[in-house]
């Protein structure tokens, strides 16, 4: 049990800014095999985002709190994930070959693909949760008398933590399916460059199954209605998979596996789909014969 605490802190200090109890120490192959504890690092930093946004709320109108949130969550993690997606599409944004686009995307200036990529995630993400926060024109009338303001900041804060929880399965499982594409002398983490274990990609399934019972739990627990939870939660499952798929695809085509870049890249494209089905879901579109 020692080791597994120090398992989670280690993943805790290697994508976020949190500091860690001096007694952990460090040894090489805990990197890898802190892959498992990926999504509850997730679910923390989707916590701190939500208890900014609960906070922030309170005060400011949904498009302020929401940038606050994610401002929040980047500053946790230092901008880890982000800056690996607007590598990626440095690098991958244009037709050129697999070597070229491996030295674009160690190039630390910032491209035209990757201003206009983190630009469009970023953005679509603010524009996701503030429809989240918003009544849409069916509910304007009972807002006041039905709090629907205050469900649908619950349900915004659920889908934070959920989607920063499920959007990091997404690099244990192309450390998993494919071999690393970059150069193993340069590599950052060296030990990231060798596919985890089954027994990894199976405790990490485990944490982000321990995230969503507590959800439900949570959500039956205080009345609200767990049926909705199940379905924003299955359709969201299905866009990261798909999503994740897709990444996999991609990536042996073009690159023949995968980078540190790549990764953070998938988190990113992956918590936007999970947040676009819970959206879809919270926000379904009503279609108007005229």
């Amino acid at each position: 049990m020692l080791l597994e605490l120090r398992l989670f802190f280690i993943a805790l200090q290697f994508f976020t800014r949190v500091p860690v109890p001096a007694w952990v120490g460090f040894q090489p192959g805990w990197l890898q095999a802190c892959a498992r504890y990926f999504p509850l690092v997730g679910a923390c930093v989707g916590v701190a985002g939500a208890v900014v946004l609960a906070t922030t709320s309170l005060v400011w109108p949904p498009l302020v709190a929401v940038l606050l949130s994610m401002a929040a969550t980047v500053w946790m993690t230092g901008g880890f994930h982000e800056d690996g997606l607007a590598d990626t599409c440095d690098g991958l944004g244009g037709s050129v070959s697999r070597d070229r686009a491996l030295i674009i995307m160690k190039d630390s200036r910032l491209g035209s693909y990757g201003a206009l990529g983190l630009a469009l995630v970023l953005g679509l993400k603010a524009a996701v949760l503030s429809s989240l926060l918003a009544p849409v024109l069916g509910e304007l009338n009972e807002a006041e008398s039905s709090h629907v303001h205050q469900v649908l900041l619950g349900w915004t804060l659920m889908a934070l933590v959920w989607s920063h929880t499920t959007s990091r399965l997404a690099p244990v499982l192309l450390i998993r399916a494919l071999p690393y594409a970059g150069d193993l002398d340069q590599a950052k983490a060296k030990p990231l460059t060798t596919r985890v274990s089954w027994g990894s990609v199976l405790g990490a399934l485990l944490c982000w199954g321990a995230v969503s019972l507590g959800l439900v739990l949570w959500v039956d627990r205080i009345g609200w209605p767990v049926p909705t939870l199940w379905l924003a939660m299955g359709w969201a499952t299905l866009a990261v998979a798909l999503g994740t798929w897709w990444m996999a695809r991609w990536l042996r085509r073009r690159l023949g596996g995968y980078t540190g870049d790549t990764l953070g890249a998938a988190q990113q494209i992956t918590e936007l789909l999970s947040l676009l089905a819970w959206l879809a879901v919270v926000h379904p579109v009503t279609w108007v014969r005229w």
